[in-house]
């Protein structure tokens, strides 16, 4: 179950490119820098690729790899929102294993996963589009105990994948989603930090999560941006100012005024522009004597904003107003009186008091409810209806409160209480009461843990020259042996027609005898000469009639030969055989080693047992999980969508309701003249330009124009 790993690289493009030779600024060479070389416990360096370089076993569930947070962060900063990059790695995995290569995980959400199924013989790509989850499977041997090279290239909706330096394939997908976010997790051989399923995850290195920017605290004050701690005057108010963020209002306070010590020729008096009173000459000789009604504050007597001008019998002055007290005995300028602290105020029980400028007013405590300015009572909010409670969830009235807890089948925090079922929902289904499921479409059970067999119970009639075929959730008709579709991809099986094996040169009959069509099949008739002799002609050598063999090309199969005809099966499984190959038969296997947990943690599965793990097929293999993506129906309509809920697309007839059709430009149509065309292609018939075709996954299909 080891992997080598001896390369593993990323180069991004900023402009369209399928070649090497980026920008060192837009590459990153993850295993070094891992540092794996320094790394501890489960990671061993050993003779790499060439005799030269160097490579480094994953092997032990137990090492500890930690990687610093930069590496991280350049990563998803590098990979987001590219639509132009390729993944390198040179690998060695051991035939029939199964894992994650490298993995960029948020959640629940694979952004970026490259798969390697030794068991299918496959590597996968992973990836999400309009915020679904998609999937290419590409057919090849990775896992061969040979040293690798792949390179995985998107560019835009172009994939190209290298195996060894050689194209192996070339196809048009959905644009990748690559919004990444800084709780993006980067992981090496695994899935992500919850599903270290796979024996590759003792490759598992995970890169430290993004660490939070820093903002800077500011105050705003008439219409300016102060920073922390910052001082300045205010003029015009006579004013000191600080910013203090801390606890997040402006603190002012008023210049301070020392008394004007004035000769007996002076007197202290205001001066426009100056917060202080500044000391002029006495006047004399003017006749000084108390006038009725007459207003000295008119004569200009300058007064602080929280004092007034009084009239007095000879003369103004200034007098602090309500709340408000003199500052060093001077009512030029005045203070608040802090009724709170200094308690002169009425507040009673179950108030707070708050000082206002020149005033004060009596608050309610949580809980409470005003009975007059200065007193409150407990409020009841469970009996009134103002609680918050979710309504799966209970209200207790307490003093200053109330308490929400959430009815018992239920969890969160009162205020928002979900129904909670023990086991959990399996295939997709919903928790919706307490310990009950909504299962979606095409399973049933407690858990919704059992496909609904459409097949078997006699929901689905496919047509005779096709077999019902269940899938988990989800079913079809496929074509029988000795039959294939005509195109058409009709729902019901009935495009299924002939394979003419005599016309194809498919069978296996004897030169000495003659080939004869059948529906479904063929039939060799022998007239005379050796070859009637119902022997079965095989490239190793030629097998007698009734002999049954193991073929070289799968070791889980039979052969047999019959009448000169050669059937190939899947070879029985006796669980009794103490020899019976653990491979081909994983449900004989009863080691506990071989057990494998679910992607939930919560349920066992015994080696050869299956299941459905959101789109994929998942099937538990000696201890190793291997999963992967549903086989879905063909269908050849012009527009598909997957519903909420559902793994396979289905037809619809709004175009903005698809999702994007993904073709195989591998795949070619010939049009009239001649001319291969890629999938996804369309043109004009050249005597019918109301006539549009277009190239469907190498079949022609035509819509008139109807003006």
């Amino acid at each position: 179950m080891d992997i080598y790993v001896a390369l593993l690289s990323l180069f991004f493009f900023t402009t369209p490119a399928l070649a090497f030779g980026s920008d060192q600024d837009y590459q990153l060479d993850i295993i070094n820098e891992l540092d794996l070389a320094n790394a501890t416990y489960g990671i061993t360096q050993v003779a790499g690729l060439h005799n030269s370089s160097k490579a480094f076993l994953f092997r032990d569930v137990g090492r500890a790899v930690h990687a610093p947070a930069h590496i991280t962060e350049k990563v998803v900063q590098l990979f987001r929102s590219k639509s132009e990059f390729t993944f390198l790695a040179s690998i060695q995995q051991k035939s029939s294993t199964s894992g994650v290569i490298f993995s960029i995980h948020e959640s629940e959400h694979s952004y970026f996963e490259l798969e390697s199924s030794g068991v299918r013989e496959e590597i996968r790509y992973h990836y999400r589009f309009k915020g679904k989850p998609r999937s290419e499977s590409f057919p090849y041997r990775l896992a061969d105990g040979q040293w690798h090279k792949i390179a995985l290239t998107i560019s835009a909706s172009h994939l190209l994948l290298h195996v060894d330096c050689n194209r192996i394939y070339e196809r048009v997908i959905d644009p990748p989603q690559m919004e990444l976010t800084p709780g993006s997790g980067v992981w090496l051989g695994q899935h992500s930090h919850r599903h270290g399923l796979f024996k590759l995850n003792y490759a598992e290195s995970r890169l430290t999560q993004l660490e939070g920017c820093h903002c800077e605290r500011t105050c705003s004050a008439n219409g300016l941006v102060y920073r922390d701690k910052e001082l300045w005057v205010e003029p015009e108010n006579c004013r000191n100012c600080a910013c203090k963020v801390s606890n997040g209002v402006v603190e002012c306070r008023r210049i301070f005024c020392p008394l004007a010590n004035c000769s007996e020729d002076l007197l202290p008096v205001h001066v426009d522009g100056n917060c202080c009173k500044t000391c002029r000459p006495d006047f004399k000789g003017f006749l000084c004597s108390f006038l009725l009604g007459y207003d000295f504050c008119a004569e200009g007597l300058i007064c602080g904003e929280n004092s007034e001008c009084k009239n007095r019998n000879t003369k103004a002055e200034c007098e602090c107003k309500s709340g408000y007290a003199s500052i060093h005995g001077d009512s030029t300028y005045c203070e608040d009186i802090d009724e709170c602290a200094t308690q002169m105020h009425y507040c009673q029980s179950n108030t707070v008091c708050v000082n206002l400028p020149g005033s004060h007013r009596c608050d309610c405590l949580p809980g409470f409810t005003r009975v007059d300015e200065y007193s409150c009572t407990e409020h009841d909010e469970c009996a009134s209806g103002q609680d918050l409670c979710d309504e799966n969830a209970i209200c207790t009235n307490t003093i200053r409160g109330h308490l929400c807890t959430c009815k018992p089948g239920y969890v969160g925090n009162g205020t928002i209480c979900r129904a909670f079922c023990e086991e959990g929902c399996r295939s997709g289904g919903t928790c919706v009461s307490p310990n009950t499921c909504v299962c979606p479409s095409g399973f049933t059970g407690h858990r919704c843990e059992t496909d609904i067999d459409e097949c078997s119970e006699g929901l689905i009639e496919c047509h005779n020259h096709s077999r019902c075929v269940n899938l988990p959730g989800w079913y079809h008709c496929e074509c029988r042996s000795g039959f294939h579709d005509n195109g058409s991809y009709l729902l019901d099986g009935s495009s299924c027609i002939d394979i003419d094996e005599c016309s194809l040169q498919t069978h296996t009959c004897w030169n000495d005898s003659v080939c004869v069509n059948l529906p479904g099949g063929y039939d060799c008739v022998c007239t005379s000469g050796p070859g009637c002799s119902g022997d079965c002609p095989q490239e190793e050598g030629m097998r007698r009639n009734g002999e049954d063999w193991k073929p070289s090309f799968d070791r889980c199969a039979v052969c047999s030969c019959k009448d000169g005809q050669t059937y190939c099966r899947r070879r029985p499984c006796d669980c009794g055989d103490p020899e019976e190959d653990l491979f081909c038969c994983p449900g004989c296997d009863n080691r506990p080693s071989s057990q494998c947990l679910d992607q939930s943690g919560r349920t066992l599965y015994r080696s050869g047992a299956s299941w459905l793990y959101g789109c994929q097929q998942c099937r538990c293999m000696e201890g190793e999980v291997d999963c992967w993506p549903l086989v879905c129906p063909t269908l050849m309509c012009e527009y598909t969508a997957v519903a909420e809920g559902e793994c396979c697309p289905r037809c619809v007839t709004d175009p903005c309701l698809a999702d994007n059709l993904s073709y195989d430009i591998r795949q070619t149509c010939k049009d009239p003249a001649g001319i291969a065309r890629l999938s996804g292609d369309t043109w004009h018939m050249p005597k019918s330009p109301c006539t549009t075709c277009k190239c469907k996954v190498g079949q022609c299909s035509m819509n008139k124009l109807i003006v």
